[in-house]
């Protein structure tokens, strides 16, 4: 046997002791060097080189800018907001992430998935509250909310209950709820950066990220089918959202408006035709084509001067206000109503950031620091709450826009936002008169790179049959059910099949490789030799209390003896040869003799004297797992089989000394353990 190295033992207490000593300590270079973390920004942008990476930052900011100012109108039919609040959104997520941010290429804004997640819980609210849904009249501005008038929603509701004592309407409580939401889902992301509880995103894993993502994109494409069509249907909530919405889709297909079917035909053609010559010929393009603004400003001429809302009926986005609206401090007591449905919205949010700059710092080579990471996006929910914005976080499409026209540092994220404040200041009412279908048409557009994981499905079934279980049960889960159960189902559910995958692992009996050391899966693998009067078995999995019984049933059956029955039958024929023995009778009733009589009671002849359990695939033992191996030590003993083990890892061995496997003084370790499955088998050889 190798010694094993005698560890230091160390003083828990004391090591804790002082690092909080060390944490609570306040010096100028300690604060300083807190500063410049919480605010990577002081760090890298003294170091800018502006020669080297301004054009690239210019031009990356205003290509992103202009994609997001459609898409920021379009998200908010998404969220069941008005397009300003998008517009806010776009606006502060750029300013605080270019100051906490450590990536320097991950666009963070308004994304799809988020907005849809704020949607349905705004859209529960009012419901709740007695709103309707389906009134799209265009509301006023007023008293720092936006407010309905008589005419355009009769329904008001006093929220003197939820701490509001002035009368307020359906605009106003929907971004309230918002809000609220909002600055819940930024305090939960802050305290898992307190409390360093990234490792939660661990239990994210791709298959459930891709099927959450294709799942909700499903729920949008649903949800934005009546805009296309131009129907007036209610508003589904609750579970099944998406099979209820086709029935009423398809209820009310008779009512469709032409001119809004004609214009979205036209739009989505545009749409799809520019992207997929963008993606083919995008090496030749220095920058992506700005087809949605493109497509926005065409439609918003045609819209106006048609007047297609007048003469058609063809709903429109209606009056956007310019400016800011006073900042207020999100209501507490709706906080309480939404605490809940932050915390899927802020895991969310968090992964999604995380894992795109992780795979921008890949591509690029620089490191990010995910915990602060965490606190970026954090803040990026949190001081924008104040500020009439709803939830944000990083979004694929932008970022992969963003790294192909050049940038090089979050000065392009502040180039966003000043194409934005533009938008906010003084072009935000020329887009009155823009059609709702043409927004959908945008959105809808948008999913094509989630929609494309169906025709993924083959391949990926292909690679591993589980993760394609784990993607199709998140996707149907996340559509069928709703985007938070979705995601609760997809993490429990591939949780389980890990579980599973321990519990029934794959076992075998191992042969000798012909003219070596080695030993491998007689089953997979021709002309291996079998080892005599020697069984080779391996389990591959950690043994404890979930898979004890599989181990035991798996031993069994492919040594083809099971020790408990076998010597039960030995009792049996024993006791038997002892009553006729008394009786001085050498021959039983039926004729025959008493050695005649054993072979019966014992018909099978044990073919070997030797079990080497290759425990190199056991990971762990727990106290289950070490009675186990003491169990079948036992009773294969009492057989006069010994049982060996090999290649357990040192986490193993300690476990089997402390479950008192190799006895009281480890006298017998070295005729039980062995570093290697031959020499158990050579040990095995001798003994014979």
């Amino acid at each position: 046997l190798m010694e094993r190295k005698t560890h230091v033992k160390i003083n828990r207490k004391e090591v804790m002791l002082a690092k909080l000593r060390k944490s609570c300590s306040c010096t100028p270079k300690k604060l300083k060097n807190f500063v410049m973390d919480f605010l990577p920004v002081l760090r890298w942008l003294p170091k800018y080189q502006c020669k080297e990476y301004i054009w690239g930052d210019v031009m990356s900011g205003l290509v992103i800018g202009i994609i997001l100012v459609p898409q920021a109108i379009a998200y908010s039919l998404l969220a069941g907001l008005k397009p300003i609040y998008s517009l806010y959104t776009s606006f502060f997520a750029n300013i605080i992430y270019f100051l906490m941010g450590t990536s320097r290429h991950v666009s963070v804004g308004i994304f799809s998935l988020i907005s849809l997640m704020v949607g349905q819980v705004v859209d529960r609210e009012l419901l709740l509250a007695g709103f309707d849904l389906n009134d799209d009249a265009p509301p006023t501005l007023g008293d720092g909310f936006l407010q309905n008038d008589s005419q355009s929603n009769t329904t008001a509701f006093n929220l003197t209950i939820a701490g509001m004592n002035a009368e307020c309407g359906k605009e106003c409580y929907a971004i309230g709820i918002a809000t609220a939401l909002t600055f819940l889902a930024g305090v939960y992301q802050v305290l898992m950066g307190v409390f360093r509880l990234g490792f939660v995103s661990m239990y994210l894993s791709e298959s459930v990220l891709d099927g959450f993502a294709t799942g909700a994109s499903l729920t949008i494409l649903t949800a934005q089918v009546k805009y296309l069509i131009g129907i007036k249907i209610p508003r589904s909530q609750g579970h099944g959202m998406l099979v209820i919405t086709w029935i009423n889709i398809f209820r009310n297909i008779s009512q469709a408006n032409l001119c809004d079917v004609i214009t979205s035909a036209i739009c989505i053609v545009v749409l799809v035709t520019a992207k997929e010559l963008g993606d083919r010929y995008k090496h030749k393009l220095k920058f992506p084509l700005p087809t949605e603004l493109l497509v926005i400003v065409v439609a918003t001429l045609v819209s106006h001067y048609g007047k297609l809302n007048e003469v058609y009926a063809s709903s429109v986005s209606g009056a956007i206000p310019t400016g800011f609206i006073p900042p207020k401090v999100p209501r507490f007591n709706l906080m309480l109503r939404v605490a809940v449905d932050a915390l899927p919205l802020a895991i969310v949010s968090f992964v999604f950031t995380v894992s795109l700059s992780e795979m921008c710092a890949k591509k690029y080579a620089y490191t990010i620091r995910a915990n602060q990471e965490m606190f970026a996006v954090g803040f990026c929910n949190i001081i924008p709450s104040f500020f009439h914005c709803f939830a944000t976080s990083a979004a694929l499409a932008k970022t992969l826009v963003k790294t192909s026209t050049g940038c090089q540092t979050q000065v392009s994220g502040v180039i966003s936002a000043m194409v934005v404040l533009l938008v906010l200041l003084f072009l935000a009412p020329l887009f009155y008169s823009l059609q709702k279908c043409v927004l959908a048409c945008i959105i809808i557009v948008s999913l094509r790179g989630a929609l494309r994981k169906f025709r993924d499905v083959p391949a990926r079934y292909h690679v591993n049959k589980v993760d394609t279980l784990v993607w199709v049960v998140t996707m149907s889960a996340s559509a069928l059910v709703s985007t938070e159960i979705g995601l609760l189902v997809g993490i429990v559910f591939s949780m389980l099949c890990v579980v599973v995958r321990t519990q029934r692992p794959r076992t075998a009996l191992l042969g000798q490789i012909q003219d070596t050391s080695f030993y491998e899966d007689d089953s997979e693998y021709e002309n291996l030799s079998s080892v005599p009067k020697v069984k080779i078995f391996r389990f591959e999995a950690p043994l404890y209390y979930a898979n004890r019984n599989y181990f035991l049933k798996s031993l069994y059956r492919l040594t083809n003896l099971d020790p408990n029955l076998e010597a039960a039958i030995r009792k049996k024929s024993e006791k038997k040869e002892k009553q006729h023995l008394k009786k001085g009778d050498h021959t039983t009733a039926n004729g025959l003799g008493i050695g005649e009589t054993t072979l019966q009671l014992v018909p099978k002849q044990i073919d070997f004297q030797a079990l080497v359990v290759d425990c190199s695939s056991i990971s762990f033992l727990d106290t289950t797992g070490v009675n186990t191996l003491k169990e079948i030590l036992k009773d294969y003993k009492d057989l006069n089989i010994s049982v060996l083990l090999a290649c357990c890892n040192p986490s193993v061995i300690d476990s089997l000394k402390r479950g008192g496997y190799f006895g009281k003084d480890f006298g017998s370790m070295q005729e039980m353990l062995f570093y290697s499955i031959h020499n158990a088998v050579q040990f095995a050889k001798d003994q014979q």
